[in-house]
């Protein structure tokens, strides 16, 4: 990745803030550690971050409300450091808008591979937008291009990342959200199975918590006003996965906004 990221670390050891510093600082990473939410605000009023690497267990405000704070007023990306090692507390990261995770204890260089593959995904130039593997690979291409996406009304704007909804009204949408939206976008009336879901909307492999990608989609499925026991757009595929129904076109292409 080109040029110098700037990583604000937020973790009340002052041991392993010292160390990531020191790390992170060997590739190119240019951090700041802090130990509070506090002080997290007073340096993202400061000065300007590429990502937040935000640890669960903080004195005060923990990680999890900070990361809901964060996601009310920016897109800024989220990588949580956590001892907790169940599913159900990365699920509910997800849900708040975290980007990834990493398990304490963990390896400096681990950490250094999910910022890294989180800082691509969140670039606004489109490199980071999901990758499809395969056959599909010339589909996306064409993808990438396209600054808005139109379906049954709504609009996904790609650069800005917005999604408009039939009304004009901007529905702010998680950076997770926004990923899978675009992925199913990208592959309209196909079933794609959680595993692929899970892999694309996150950015990297990783073992499948099936119930956090269903619960990703009944996210995405209350941003777009479905009707959780019938929804139109987003179709649950019994034992495969998931399925976006509507026709999809681009701003160039279709001025009916996907009626």
């Amino acid at each position: 990745m080109a040029g110098t990221a700037r990583v604000l670390i937020v973790d009340d050891d002052e041991q392993i803030r010292d160390l990531l510093c020191t790390y992170l600082a060997g590739f190119n990473l240019e951090t700041q550690g802090v130990g509070d939410g506090q002080a997290m605000r007073a340096a993202l009023a400061a000065a300007a971050f590429d990502l937040v690497v935000l640890d669960v267990m903080l004195p005060g405000e923990d990680g999890l409300t900070l990361c809901r704070q964060l996601r009310q007023t920016s897109r800024l990306p989220v990588v949580m450091l956590t001892a907790r090692g169940e599913a159900s507390d990365r699920i509910v990261g997800l849900e708040l808008g975290a980007d990834d995770y990493v398990v304490k204890p963990f390896e400096p260089r681990e950490l250094v591979a999910r910022i890294r593959t989180v800082l691509r995904r969140a670039r606004p130039d489109g490199a980071g937008t999901p990758a499809v593997n395969g056959a599909a690979a010339k589909e996306e291409g064409a993808n990438e291009k396209r600054e808005e996406i139109h379906f049954a009304g709504w609009r996904l704007h790609r650069v800005l990342r917005q999604l408009v909804s039939p009304e004009g009204v901007v529905v702010p949408l998680s950076n997770a959200e926004f990923r899978l939206l675009w992925v199913f976008l990208e592959r309209p009336r196909r079933v794609l199975s959680r595993d692929q879901l899970l892999d694309a909307a996150r950015g990297r492999t990783m073992e499948a918590f099936d119930r956090s990608i269903d619960l990703l989609v009944s996210r995405l499925r209350q941003k777009l006003g479905e009707d959780p026991r019938d929804p139109r757009l987003i179709k649950t595929v019994r034992g495969e996965g998931y399925l976006f129904a509507s026709p999809v076109g681009d701003s160039a292409a279709e001025s009916g906004g996907g009626r």
